[in-house]
């Protein structure tokens, strides 16, 4: 049994004993579902109401993914730009920091405004959200690119274009990919807070309707929902991180 298997069994562990005590802490203490309830109600709600879930968590999961592919190419493209211009950076950086600074819930309203209630404004809301962590790891990347580098492919004749797409973001992908792992997670922030907002199908409106009704399994059942897909999609990241970026991987971190 290597290193690694054990350290995935204790995590495991771990995590179902979080769980565990979770389910005999309401009991012992009495905690009331419409408080907080137990994991064996919540994945019970989520057994019994799969088939009415199914098509939610299928419109969720398409709009996040949609919002993030979107969000991923505009965030490369931006983030290229300023990294290998510098009026680009003093120009672009400011603007892309203030707009990450306004909270995300007071642009549903614009965007609904303009688009309607539905899908529309989820996956506008999903790009705005994942898209600046995009930008900030590829333009760091290719900020820290050694200048060695670069004056030697320019020796050679090589044109800025040639410098960008053979040293440049090669350089970067361990910065891109540690961004597409965040950016997941903000993608699907984005969507299930317009799906609260201004929608009728998805995650986000199950949960809102729930809580409206006082059932709170179900909200914590949405909620559980979410924390999975998200994991899921985040290993699957780090599964094809460590396939394109292993030469960037600790040696006490590659799997033996």
């Amino acid at each position: 049994m290597n290193e690694q298997f054990k350290r995935r069994i204790a995590a495991g562990a771990l995590i179902v004993a979080f769980f565990v005590t979770w389910e005999a802490l309401c009991i012992l203490l009495g905690v009331s579902d419409l408080v907080l309830p137990r994991p064996s109600q919540v994945f019970t709600t989520l057994f019994t109401r799969i088939n009415v879930l199914w098509p939610h968590i299928v419109q969720t999961l398409m709009t996040t993914m949609v919002g993030f592919a979107c969000g991923v190419s505009v965030g490369v493209i931006i983030g290229s730009v300023i990294g290998v211009s510098r009026t680009a950076y003093d120009t672009a950086y400011p603007l892309l920091i203030g707009f990450s600074s306004i909270p995300k819930v007071a642009v549903v309203p614009i965007f609904v405004l303009w688009f309607g209630s539905g899908t529309v404004p989820a996956i506008l809301t999903a790009i705005v959200i994942c898209f600046f962590p995009i930008v900030v790891n590829i333009a760091t990347g290719l900020a820290t690119t050694e200048p060695e580098q670069e004056d030697t492919l320019k020796a050679l004749g090589a044109s800025k274009f040639d410098i960008l797409w053979n040293v440049g973001l090669p350089r970067t992908m361990p910065f891109f990919f540690a961004a597409l792992k965040v950016a997941i997670t903000y993608a699907f922030v984005g969507t299930v807070l317009s799906e609260t907002v201004a929608s009728n199908r998805g995650i986000g409106n199950v949960m809102m309707s729930a809580s409206s009704n006082f059932d709170v399994p179900l909200v914590f059942a949405g909620l559980f929902i979410l924390a999975g897909m998200g994991v899921t999609l985040y290993a699957i990241f780090s599964a094809i991180e460590g396939r394109v970026i292993g030469w960037a991987t600790r040696k006490n971190e590659i799997a033996t």
